[in-house]
């Protein structure tokens, strides 16, 4: 797993635009009390720009390379193999990992399992369409090996999510200069179409069979 093209991209002029709308959206999306437990799937070494720790002592930060603030709990280890207990968790936050993850689809199902029963997951990944991020993406694999990504669109993300068991509750698209939530079953215009990044909001539900 190699995220060192999205700590190269927050360095461009557009990374920076979208690194403040991402802490923007982060902050906004923690809506959970500060006795409930929160994981984050990969650190971006900016999360006091987003949560204040000393005010949710159990928020986790999961990373294999040891990344993220110091202020939260860290834990190394894998995001297909994560060594947390079934069930136990009310937040994740999955902010760009799944583009460099091996793994990924792994990597939600352990998502799916330790969240607790209604729990929440917010997941922010690169679009695919955007021009800007492709050239980026282009000239950081001439430049070096660093990159070992997949760019994984929207629709995909939700229908994965649908099969695990989780419903939609809203889509927020990053433009330069806004933005833009709208509810699951939206309709995609040149706003969404050309955003530089997504995220995807999604609440696991447990249906029980009635004999």
């Amino acid at each position: 797993m190699q995220r060192k093209f999205l700590f190269s991209f927050y360095q461009t002029p557009q990374g920076k635009l979208l690194k403040m709308l991402e802490k923007s959206y982060l902050r906004r999306s923690i809506t959970v009390s500060c006795q409930q437990t929160i994981l984050q799937i990969g650190g971006v070494d900016w999360e006091s720009a987003f949560i204040d720790c000393s005010f949710y002592p159990k928020y986790i930060i999961l990373d294999a390379k040891g990344k993220g603030c110091s202020d939260g709990v860290k834990v190394q280890g894998k995001s297909y193999r994560l060594p947390i207990q079934s069930e136990s968790i009310d937040l994740v936050l999955v902010p760009h990992l799944l583009e460099f993850d091996e793994y990924r689809f792994q990597t939600m199902r352990e998502i799916e399992r330790i969240l607790k029963p209604e729990g929440e997951v917010v997941i922010l990944n690169f679009n695919p369409l955007n021009i800007w991020v492709f050239l980026q993406f282009l000239w950081d694999k001439k430049m070096s090996n660093t990159w070992r990504g997949h760019f994984i669109s929207r629709t995909r993300i939700t229908d994965w999510l649908r099969l695990l068991n989780f419903e939609i509750k809203s889509t927020t698209e990053f433009t330069l200069d806004a933005l833009h939530t709208t509810p699951e079953g939206f309709k995609l215009d040149k706003k969404t179409l050309f955003s530089s990044a997504y995220a995807v909001r999604a609440v696991k539900r447990q249906y029980t069979l009635i004999p």
